[in-house]
């Protein structure tokens, strides 16, 4: 008898422990990708009366698929201080690759500090040069 309240048992949590797992992996923030478009382009410092220009594509990634609206809702903001940033690289910072990974980091830490009054909490996970040209 006992045998056979035990096999019922065994079989009953069998059924349901594979749902509590999947249930779990349901509920688990998703990373998310938003592109920057168009791409944008600005000038950089140089030296004498050359123009230096810059042109990126960006792909902001949200460690939840869930804020993907409010980073498309505030991407005036985000297009904005990504451009000012930009526009204060020196030609040495724009074209080399230690500053380009600098600029990556820096543009993270930016970004979420412009957001945290707008949204309350850092949204940004990191971000991706998807496209990356200058003269």
């Amino acid at each position: 008898m006992l045998k056979r309240y035990l096999v019922h048992a065994i079989l009953a949590a069998s059924l349901v422990l594979p749902g509590a797992v999947y249930a779990s992996d349901e509920e688990a923030p998703k990373l998310a990708y938003f592109t920057l478009e168009p791409d944008l382009t600005t000038n950089f410092f140089t030296q004498g009366k050359k123009l230096g220009y810059i042109q990126v594509r960006i792909d902001i990634m949200v460690a939840n698929s869930a804020d993907l609206p409010l980073v498309e809702r505030h991407q005036p903001l985000i297009r904005d201080a990504v451009v000012e940033l930009l526009g204060k690289q020196s030609e040495d910072t724009i074209k080399s690759l230690a500053g380009r990974e600098d600029l990556r980091k820096t543009l993270v830490d930016d970004l979420n500090s412009v957001l945290l009054p707008e949204t309350g909490r850092k949204l940004i996970a990191d971000l991706l040069f998807t496209k990356y040209i200058y003269q």
